[in-house]
C-alpha cells in the first residue's frame, strides 16, 4: 500500500522503546475522539442487547428447539451443531495449553549470528518502501554480517526514486533493483534469493518497519538449532492509529500471531511465515526454489501465497518452522472495506491452495520426531474450509426463518468468543481500552465478510494479487537498471 501519511507514525522510531512511547502518545488521541467511544459503546449496547433477548426469549426458544428435535432433520443438525462446537472448544483448550509452554529462542552473541541477507521487494509503495530500508540499516546487527537488497518490482509510482534515496544515504550498505516490468512479489524474491550471499535469507515487506532487534532475534533459532528451517515474525498493524479497520486488525493480529502462532511454534509447525517478516535456511530455499517459482494451480502459474508455499516446501523436507514473538514487524494494512476483504480472499485461496498441497506429504513420515500435532492444524483448516458452504447455507435459512433467533445468539456467540480475543490482547500488552476493539472486529466480519471463504474457494485458480494498484493519474514508467 502507498500511503505516505502512514510512515510518519514511525518516523523516527526504530527500536522497540521508541515503537512503544509512540503507541502511547498516539493511544491518547485515540482515547479522546469521540467516534471511538461511540463505536464501542454501539457495540457493546448491540451485544447486551442480545444477551437480553436470549434471555427474554428463551421460552420461545426452547420451543423452537423441541419441535426441531423432532424432526430428523432436526436432530442431526442438532448433534452436528454440538459435535462442531464440542470440536472448536476443545482446539482451543489444545492451543492453550500448547502457548502456555511457548518461549521464544533467545538471540545469540554477535560472533554467533550466522551471515544474513535480507531482501525487500517493493511494488508501488513510494516513500514507505524508504522508511522500511532505514529501519533494517539501524537495526542492532553487525554489518559485516549483513546484506540489503531492495528490488522494485516494476514500480508505476515513485518507488524507485525512494528507493535511489534510501541508496544515497546508506552507501554500500544496501544494494538496489530494478525489474524491466512488473512480474509479481515472487518473482522479485526469486530474484533477491539468486543474489543472496547470507546463511539466512529474511524477507520483508516494503510498507513495514522493524525494531531495532528483530533482526537479531528473527536469526538466532537457525544457529541454536539445525532442524529448525523458517522462523515466522511477529506482525503488528502500523497505522492501527489512522482508522477503524486497522484499529480492530490490530488485536485481531495480536491473537493470530502471539496466541496461534505461539502454540504452532511449539510443534515446530507454524502453517504460514508471513511476506511482512520471515526468515529462511538458505540452503532449505535453494533446495525447493526452482519448484517454488515454478509452481502451479490447475494449470496456472501461481503468484500469491508466495509466503505459504514457500513454508510449505519447507515443512516437506523435514525442517521445523517456528515463531518469534519478540521479533516485531510494524506493517500497513487496509484502511477500506473493499481493499481488506481483497486481501482477505488472496489469503483464503492460497489457504485452499496450500491446504491441498500439504495434505500431499503431512499425513506420511515428512519428518523425525511427532507428527500428530502438525495434522491437527491442518484438519482444523480444512474443517473451516469443508464446513463454509454447509455452515452459510444454515445462516440464510435461520436468517429468512427465525430472524431474530439468529440475530441474538449469532450476537451472544460474539460476545464469548471475541472476549477470548480481547482478554488475551489486554493481559500481553496492558492495553484494555484497545483489546475491545475485538467486538466490532467480530461483528464487522460476521455480517460483512462471511462470503470470503466460500467465494475464495470457488474462484481458487483465478490469479492476481488485487490489491497494489494506482490510479490512472498517479502513475509513472520508470527504466530499468540496478545500483
Amino acid at each position: 500500500m502507498s500511503e505516505k501519511d502512514s510512515i510518519h507514525v514511525v518516523s523516527d522510531a526504530f527500536t522497540a522503546k521508541e515503537q512503544e512511547k509512540n503507541e502511547k502518545i498516539n493511544l491518547k488521541k485515540v482515547v479522546t475522539t469521540p467516534s471511538a467511544y461511540l463505536i464501542l459503546i454501539g457495540t457493546f449496547l448491540l451485544l447486551t442487547g442480545s444477551i437480553y433477548l436470549v434471555y427474554l426469549f428463551e421460552p420461545n426458544f426452547a420451543t423452537l428447539h423441541f419441535e426441531r428435535m423432532s424432526t430428523s432433520w432436526g436432530m442431526v443438525l442438532t448433534g452436528l451443531g454440538f459435535t462442531l462446537l464440542t470440536l472448536k472448544i476443545s482446539f482451543l483448550i489444545y492451543i492453550l495449553v500448547l502457548y502456555l509452554r511457548y518461549k521464544p529462542v533467545k538471540s545469540v552473541s554477535d560472533d554467533l549470528l550466522p551471515t544474513t541477507t535480507v531482501i525487500v521487494p517493493a511494488y508501488n509503495e513510494g516513500e514507505l518502501v524508504w522508511q522500511t530500508l532505514k529501519s533494517l540499516a539501524n537495526s542492532d546487527f553487525p554489518e559485516e554480517k549483513l546484506q540489503l537488497i531492495a528490488i522494485d518490482d516494476g514500480s508505476q509510482d515513485d518507488t524507485w526514486e525512494w528507493m535511489k534515496k534510501a541508496k544515497a544515504e546508506l552507501g554500500d550498505r544496501v544494494a538496489i533493483y530494478q525489474q524491466p516490468q512488473n512480474k509479481g512479489k515472487r518473482h522479485a524474491l526469486y530474484r533477491g534469493f539468486h543474489l543472496a550471499k547470507g546463511e539466512v535469507f529474511v524477507t520483508v515487506d516494503s510498507d513495514s518497519v522493524v525494531s531495532e532487534d528483530t533482526l537479531r532475534n528473527m536469526v538466532s533459532p537457525f544457529v541454536a538449532n539445525k532442524e529448525f528451517g523458517a522462523v515466522a515474525g511477529n506482525v503488528r498493524v502500523l497505522n492501527n492509529k489512522k482508522a477503524l479497520i486497522p484499529r480492530m486488525l490490530n488485536v485481531s493480529f495480536t491473537y493470530s500471531f502471539e496466541f496461534i502462532r505461539s502454540a504452532q511454534s511449539l510443534l515446530g509447525s507454524v502453517l504460514c511465515t508471513p511476506g511482512a517478516l520471515a526468515a529462511y535456511r538458505g540452503k532449505a530455499v535453494m533446495a525447493c526454489l526452482n519448484d517454488w517459482i515454478n509452481q502451479k494451480f490447475m494449470g496456472q502459474p501461481s503468484d500469491i501465497g508466495e509466503d505459504r508455499a514457500m513454508t510449505n516446501m519447507i515443512l516437506k523436507q523435514g525442517y521445523k518452522v517456528l515463531f518469534q514473538r519478540d521479533a516485531y514487524v510494524f506493517t500497513n494494512t487496509p484502511e477500506r472495506y473493499q481493499n481488506l476483504y481483497k486481501m482477505f480472499i488472496r489469503w483464503e485461496r492460497s489457504n485452499v491452495r496450500e491446504n491441498i498441497m500439504m495434505s500431499k506429504f503431512a499425513f506420511t513420515n515428512f519428518r523425525k520426531g511427532p507428527k500428530l500435532g502438525t495434522r491437527i492444524l491442518l484438519l482444523n483448516q480444512w474443517l473451516k474450509i469443508l464446513l463454509s458452504y454447509p455452515m452459510i447455507t444454515l445462516m440464510l435459512v435461520f436468517v429468512f426463518t427465525h430472524p431474530l433467533l439468529f440475530l441474538s445468539s449469532t450476537l451472544m456467540s460474539i460476545a464469548v468468543f471475541s472476549s477470548i480475543q480481547a482478554i488475551f490482547h489486554a493481559s500481553r500488552h496492558k492495553n484494555v481500552f484497545e483489546s475491545m476493539w475485538a467486538y466490532p472486529y467480530s461483528i464487522f466480519y460476521t455480517f460483512s465478510l462471511f462470503w470470503i471463504t466460500p467465494y475464495a474457494i470457488a474462484t481458487a485458480s483465478r490469479r492476481g494479487w488485487l490489491t497494489r494498484t494506482l490510479p490512472q493519474s498517479k502513475q509513472k514508467i520508470s527504466t530499468s537498471g540496478s545500483l
